[in-house]
């Protein structure tokens, strides 16, 4: 794991938006249990709140291919799962009055600018340190990054073998970790 789990969230949303089924089950597994207590706080029913947190994850996945995170992915999450939430309380007519929903769930225009600087920081240093890689694990992860390849297309395409490109991946994904974890210091 990286120290910053903003970069990590980076290279993760990255990952999934060229279809990482891995990426997306560690995001699912990190940030399920923040989701559901937010959707639980605020809609007051067990049921209610997982079908929140499974829509949530279920429309980032179909649509993650289409955007770009443009803050943090868990600010990102927590935006997704707030409206869903507000659009549950106009739906359901719920007692709680929305304008407090709306005053208890808002994420101010300030934070969503310095978000927005941070993850065009956090984009510029992943593909520095991409460009520190030795030149096939380089092309390796720009072809899963930006090419939106399988590991068996970049193999193909590549002409190597699915295990040479995985293991090549997965010293990628260590040496961008380490990398990280200087530049933090």
């Amino acid at each position: 794991m990286l120290k910053d789990p903003v970069n990590e969230d980076n290279i993760l949303f990255l990952l999934i938006k060229n279809r990482d089924q891995e990426a997306f089950t560690s995001v699912y597994q990190k940030y399920h249990a923040y989701l559901y207590a937010l959707a639980l706080k605020y809609l007051k029913d067990t049921t209610m709140a997982e079908e929140a947190v499974q829509h949530i994850f279920v429309k980032l996945w179909d649509t993650s291919k289409n955007i770009d995170v443009t803050i943090n992915l868990k600010n990102y999450l927590y935006t997704m799962i707030k409206n869903h939430i507000i659009n549950q309380f106009r739906k359901n007519r719920s007692s709680i009055s929305l304008n407090y929903a709306n005053a208890q769930l808002e994420i101010t225009e300030e934070d969503d600018v310095e978000e927005k600087l941070e993850e065009r920081e956090r984009h510029r240093m992943l593909y520095k340190g991409i460009d520190m890689l030795s030149p096939q694990k380089r092309e390796i992860c720009k072809l899963k990054l930006e090419g939106k390849l399988s590991n068996e297309e970049i193999a193909q395409q590549m002409h190597l073998s699915i295990h040479t490109v995985k293991s090549h991946y997965q010293e990628s994904v260590k040496i961008l970790r380490h990398y990280f974890e200087k530049t933090e210091r």
